[in-house]
């Protein structure tokens, strides 16, 4: 049975750029299976209600239905075991909750007060006033004044990036000597940046920086294949 995966695109269709899309892309590539991509737009939420959600990422398999990225690493985990691991095991899964939060947090919260303003201009007009009207409603002020001095703030987000930083000290990915779903929690988040801002949020120099090259080019370029605005 074929699978489908309900993907947030702005006015490119060919540019999915949700972070929990891109855990979820990269998900599937791991496990080698192949989701047909549905397109769809902050203000299309009557299209997720059959599958009880209001967000993407949405997976259909068959009969069954997951949203949720997390949910969905899940479900592929156990229901295609006799493809390669996402956790490498209970104690990878367990640890993998943590940095689902650790990601949600530090990596998204962290990044989306310095592009929250470039993702307006990727939106057509319907979506483009939704995401104003309720992010705006989430700062307190314009998405414009909360990017103002983004090239001072930038710093502080780096310096968070510390724990990722000295862990790539000993290894090529969160995963060890290759990616798992640890790497594709952080990494939708970069991707995510790329697509919708030209804002460098690394220092080229930035060992976090090799590390989202490798993973660029990981699963055979996968996320590089993505038009993006950033390097």
């Amino acid at each position: 049975m074929a699978l489908k995966l309900f993907e947030l695109v702005g006015v490119d269709a060919s540019r999915p750029f949700s972070p929990f899309c891109w855990r979820t892309r990269l998900a599937l590539a791991h496990k080698g299976l192949h989701a047909a991509t549905v397109p769809w737009r902050f203000t299309e939420k009557a299209a997720l209600s059959p599958y009880q959600s209001e967000k993407v990422p949405v997976l259909l398999d068959g009969e069954a239905s997951v949203a949720d990225s997390f949910a969905i690493a899940v479900y592929l985990e156990d229901a295609y075991p006799d493809r390669p691991s996402l956790f490498g095991g209970e104690g990878g899964r367990a640890a993998a909750r943590f940095l689902n939060g650790w990601g949600d947090v530090a990596i998204i919260g962290g990044m989306f007060p310095l592009i929250a303003a470039d993702i307006v201009q990727r939106l057509d007009a319907a979506d483009a006033a939704y995401f104003r009207k309720t992010r705006e409603a989430r700062f307190g002020k314009s998405l414009e004044t909360v990017a103002e001095d983004r090239e001072a703030k930038v710093e502080g987000f780096r310096r968070s990036l510390d724990p990722l930083r000295l862990m790539l000290r000993a290894q090529p990915f969160v995963g060890g000597t290759a990616p798992n779903y640890g790497d594709h929690i952080v990494f939708g988040g970069f991707q995510w940046a790329r697509i919708v801002s030209p804002f460098m949020l690394l220092a080229n120099d930035d060992p976090v920086y090799a590390w989202r090259e490798r993973m660029l080019d990981a699963y055979d370029g996968l996320a590089r294949r993505t038009a993006a605005f950033a390097l």
